[in-house]
């Protein structure tokens, strides 16, 4: 767990990247988003989705995943039960985290950096009236950023999406720009301000 230095104002649960490509906890972009939110006095929560690093089970096509993320946040919420939840992802974690969150009472905020949005539903988080804030990459060549904008559309206020010039799916070179775009996003954000 990434931590400030002080009680944190907000707790944040972080899911990696697709399992079954390469994605873990340590994935750059994770890394780099947590140690951006623990600058802004987050206490962040990355763990592996199970089968992955030391976690045990196996795969499960997001259904068990979706299982591991509501643990992390209960985990979160008992760890900090007066700091507000917010729920985070990086591309497959994205879809995790938002779809979670978004049915989650707890969680009060919903972050997504490169949303597969042609690869997965995204229904609750559609639905969903909680803030939602999106970091994508400008050449990602995974998720067009026309399909991105297009989900954006649809999305219930309040939103902000961040587009990472140059930017590829994987952010290669260009990770420490997400956590930034996140710090700057997320610096003065709280749930209880709207």
């Amino acid at each position: 767990m990434d931590l400030p230095a002080a009680t944190p104002r907000a707790a944040i649960i972080f899911a990696h990247p697709l399992p079954t490509q390469g994605g873990t906890m340590h994935t750059k972009v994770v890394f780099q988003s947590a140690k951006a939110l623990t600058r802004i006095g987050c206490a962040v929560l990355r763990f592996n989705f199970r089968g992955v690093g030391r976690s045990t089970g196996t795969w499960d096509e997001g259904r068990g995943e979706m299982g591991d993320y509501r643990a992390a946040i209960d985990f979160m919420a008992a760890q900090y039960p007066d700091v507000e939840l917010w729920a985070a992802g990086f591309s497959f974690g994205s879809y995790i985290a938002t779809t979670v969150g978004a049915d989650d009472d707890r969680i009060c905020a919903l972050v997504a950096v490169a949303p597969p949005v042609d690869r997965y539903e995204f229904a609750s988080v559609k639905l969903s009236s909680k803030p939602k804030f999106i970091v994508h990459g400008e050449r990602d060549e995974l998720i067009s950023l026309r399909a991105v904008r297009e989900f954006y559309a649809q999305l219930h206020e309040p939103k902000e999406l961040v587009i990472i010039d140059r930017a590829n799916h994987l952010f290669d070179g260009q990770a420490s720009e997400v956590g930034d775009a996140l710090e700057e996003l997320l610096a003065d954000y709280s749930c209880k301000t709207l």
